[in-house]
C-alpha cells in the first residue's frame, strides 16, 4: 500500500482509483478507519448468517461514531453500526445472537484498542 501527496492532500493509491484522505475533499483518516470497521463487520456478519443457514437480504448498513471530548486529540470511543436486513421472524433471535460473533472474527476490530466500543444492531424490515 502507498500514500502519495498531490494538490488535494494525501491519496491512498489503488489500481481502480485513488482515495483522497483529507476531510475537506474526501474522507478523513478517522472516517476511513470507521468505514473499515463497518465493512469488515458486514462481511463477517454475512458469513455468520450464511454459516448459520439464516436466509437474509441486506438492504444497507449505516454507521456513525463518537469521539472523546477532552483534550486536543479526540480518539474514537464508540462505533455504532446498523445492519438493515430482512430476516424471517423465526430466525431473528438466532440472527441477533450472531451479532456477538462479529468482534471475535473481524480483524479490523481485533486491531483496535480495547477502549473503542463497537456496537452492532439489527433493523428488521
Amino acid at each position: 500500500m502507498e500514500l502519495i501527496e498531490d494538490e488535494n492532500g494525501l491519496e491512498l493509491v489503488h489500481r481502480n482509483g485513488n482515495w483522497v484522505i483529507k476531510k475537506e475533499v474526501g474522507f478523513s483518516p478517522v472516517q476511513t478507519m470507521v468505514a473499515s470497521v463497518a465493512a469488515c463487520s458486514t462481511y463477517v456478519y454475512q458469513s455468520v448468517l450464511e454459516n448459520s443457514n439464516i436466509a437474509y437480504q441486506l438492504h444497507g448498513v449505516e454507521f456513525d461514531y463518537e469521539t472523546a471530548s477532552e483534550g486536543t486529540v479526540h480518539p474514537v470511543t464508540k462505533i455504532n453500526i446498523q445492519f438493515k436486513v430482512t430476516i424471517d421472524e423465526g430466525a431473528r433471535e438466532r440472527a441477533t445472537r450472531g451479532l456477538k460473533l462479529i468482534a471475535k472474527h473481524c480483524p479490523v476490530i481485533q486491531s483496535l484498542a480495547d477502549s473503542v466500543v463497537v456496537e452492532e444492531i439489527l433493523v428488521f424490515s
